[in-house]
């Protein structure tokens, strides 16, 4: 799993869908209840697994009620627990912060004693007498707690009558050591409310029980979706989407994949995301040869019209669930793509390649694997190299995605080994996570070059995933230590060396030979000079204004000649551009900067409007001029397609950028 986020950043560098077959759906549901009454044990009479159930029709004060039925407690004191990092966030979120009045009680009705232990857990006396845990959940979205940043994508976010995300990890936790029981849960919705999710449910649509016999006329307004899933790993990896029905169904090889979607203003709906994705999803059925290792996915949507910051999307090896900003398609398809292309390739990696320290994740107690280069490094990768290789972008585009990976690459610590990275990505190098759909995916890049040189490009990083899937799979880890030799084993003594010195050593990775190898001429830097608006990277961070967020200049070293003529000052938030006010943060305010700057001329005027406190700390309108003129700077990254490359090199340009 993992975390594919975006942060606005504003710098110079640039860069027919299928109806549901019913038939076929009613039997895949019947199997799965057959399969859950037969193969999983622990449901029915035994009640030895977990039993929720969650009431989305009543919302109090933004929150949620949540209940569970326990498993055999067989301990005189047990401690439950709502995680504190769930996989793919590499970041800690202390769920726990979000429950509230949590009670424990016997199967007579009786309290039971509990006392909050720490952030995310509950200690309970007596436990061998436990029978029942209550508790409320708020919702994580609006409810603003010390501690921590949850990403929206990892977060609960409740609107009653509306819309519920439910990320599992917000709602339910888990008993010490009770994690490999099955668990089923109960989600009683509006009827007019179909619930987005890559689970299957066991039963849809069931009548929820009447309180005490009586006639309760709201209960004809409801209906309960029932789930199962084997172990709490499997509860965590399930996100949901409740909301009025907005879906979509797509066929990609043998496997059905789900769009729901959630657009608060009806601006996109899940008919346009899958028009826009359905190419790219193609493709990667087509790029993992033809057979996906899923025989369902969903693709989540949430879309919100509040201006946000962080948006982007939160994998799991079912499902990816979307936190994004509400705008129409024309203005996403691109980034839709993008997005879709990554998560979807997570069902190679880590789904079927990971290593013990994923497969036996400690919620509450995480140990960090060293190597987030394969399962996001790659999986990045392959979301470019699929578009390229058939027909989605041209050669060139692809070349200026690379460009610009390696470009965001600079600005982190290029002689940090990657494994260290990875494996301290919690603490000492949580600022450098950014890195791995950067560098990452430029390793998966100089990985795959190698191996087809090294095999006249008949062996790619393709299939050296599709190697590790056969070797380990779902239910085999490997281990940390050995993956470097385990690919050596399977590949070249010089892709085992390539892998200890440039992943897991600080050695810079080698541009120069990697795009040799396929007649790209490269330089790494030569003098130029540019048109610019009057920063460098850096230069901003945020102001509210208002209640909207707002650019403003937190750094002036990082003015330009161009920034410093016009006059900007530290602390001045930018309002308007050449008359045009500026758009809120999101995808229009990034096109906004990109139009703006590319529609410099030299010798003509450029214009800005910025807000600036004046001695009694109120914020005054200042209009600032200034003429363009071209700055210098070192351009980094030159780098062509050479036109007069040899043969060799151009038959292996073909094996990594074409599909035939």
């Amino acid at each position: 799993m993992c975390l594919l986020y975006i942060k606005l950043i504003i710098n110079q560098k640039q860069r027919p869908f299928l109806s549901i077959n019913y038939q076929s759906m009613k039997f895949k549901i019947a199997f799965f209840t057959l399969f859950i009454l037969f193969v999983i044990p622990g449901f029915g009479q035994s009640g030895k697994g977990y039993q929720y159930r969650v009431d989305l029709t009543k919302v109090v004060d933004d929150r949620v009620y949540v209940e569970l039925t326990t498993p055999k407690i067989s301990t005189e004191e047990t401690t439950f627990y709502l995680p504190k990092i769930v996989p793919g966030t590499y970041s800690i979120a202390d769920y726990g912060r979000y429950v509230s009045s949590l009670k424990a009680f016997d199967k007579k009705g009786n309290e039971l004693v509990t006392e909050k232990i720490d952030t995310n857990g509950w200690k309970i006396k007596n436990a061998k007498k436990l029978a029942k845990v209550t508790y409320w959940i708020d919702d994580i979205v609006d409810t603003k707690m010390e501690g921590p940043q949850v990403y929206p994508m990892a977060a609960t976010n409740i609107e009653d009558g509306k819309c519920f995300v439910i990320n599992s990890s917000g709602y339910f936790g888990y008993f010490e050591n009770v994690k490999e029981v099955p668990i089923q849960f109960d989600i009683t919705r509006p009827k007019d409310f179909y619930g987005s999710t890559g689970l299957i449910a066991m039963e849809t649509g069931i009548q929820p029980p009447k309180v005490k016999k009586e006639i309760d006329p709201s209960v004809d307004n409801k209906r309960t979706d029932r789930y199962a899933v084997e172990n709490y790993d499997r509860l965590i990896d399930s996100p949901l989407l409740y909301a009025k029905t907005d879906t979509a169904v797509i066929r990609v090889a043998n496997a059905e994949v789900l769009i729901g979607s959630y657009s608060p203003n009806n601006k996109i709906n899940a008919k346009e995301i899958a028009n826009t994705v359905r190419e790219v999803l193609q493709a990667q059925a087509k790029y993992l040869g033809g057979k996906l290792p899923v025989e369902k996915y969903a693709f989540i949507f949430y879309f919100t019209d509040q201006p946000i910051v962080t948006y982007g999307a939160l994998e799991h090896s079912y499902s990816s669930l979307y936190y994004m900003p509400e705008t129409t398609i024309d203005k996403m398809n691109q980034q839709l793509r993008d997005f879709a292309a990554h998560e979807f390739f997570h069902i190679v990696t880590p789904l079927n390649i990971h290593s013990k320290e994923i497969h036996q994740f400690g919620f509450n107690d995480p140990k960090m694997s060293k190597h987030l280069w394969m399962y996001e490094g790659v999986t990045e990768y392959f979301a470019g190299n699929v578009q390229v290789k058939y027909g989605l972008i041209t050669n060139n585009d692809y070349l200026n995605v690379v460009r610009g990976k390696m470009l965001n690459a600079d600005g982190y610590n290029q002689d940090l080994a990657f494994t260290d990275l990875s494996k301290y990505t919690l603490d000492k190098y949580a600022d450098q996570y950014g890195n791995v759909y950067q560098k990452g995916a430029l390793i998966g890049m100089c990985l795959d070059i190698k191996l087809r040189k090294l095999s006249g490009g008949k062996y790619g990083v393709q299939n050296l995933m599709a190697d590790l899937s056969k070797k380990y799979g779902k239910y085999q880890p490997f281990e940390d230590e050995t993956l470097f030799d385990d690919i050596e084993k399977i590949t070249y003594p010089e892709i085992g060396h390539f892998l200890r010195t440039h992943v897991g050593g600080s050695e810079r990775l080698p541009f120069k030979e990697i795009f040799d190898a396929v007649g790209i001429s490269y330089l790494a830097e030569q003098p130029a000079q540019k048109f610019s608006l009057g920063y460098n990277p850096g230069a901003f961070d945020l102001a509210e204004i208002d209640g909207k967020k707002k650019l403003r200049i937190a750094n002036v070293a990082a003015l330009n000649e161009q920034g410093k003529t016009l006059g900007l000052k530290e602390g001045d938030v930018l309002v308007k551009i050449n008359g045009e006010v500026m758009p809120d943060l999101g995808p229009e305010l990034s096109t906004f900067i990109t139009r703006q700057r590319e529609s410099l001329k030299d010798g003509e005027k450029l214009s800005f409007s910025v807000l600036r406190k004046d001695e009694a700390n109120n914020y005054q309108t200042v209009e600032l001029q200034a003429t363009v003129v071209k700055v210098n700077y070192m351009e980094q990254h030159i780098m062509h397609f050479d036109e007069h490359a040899s043969a060799e090199a151009l038959a292996l340009r073909k094996a990594w950028l074409s599909a035939d």
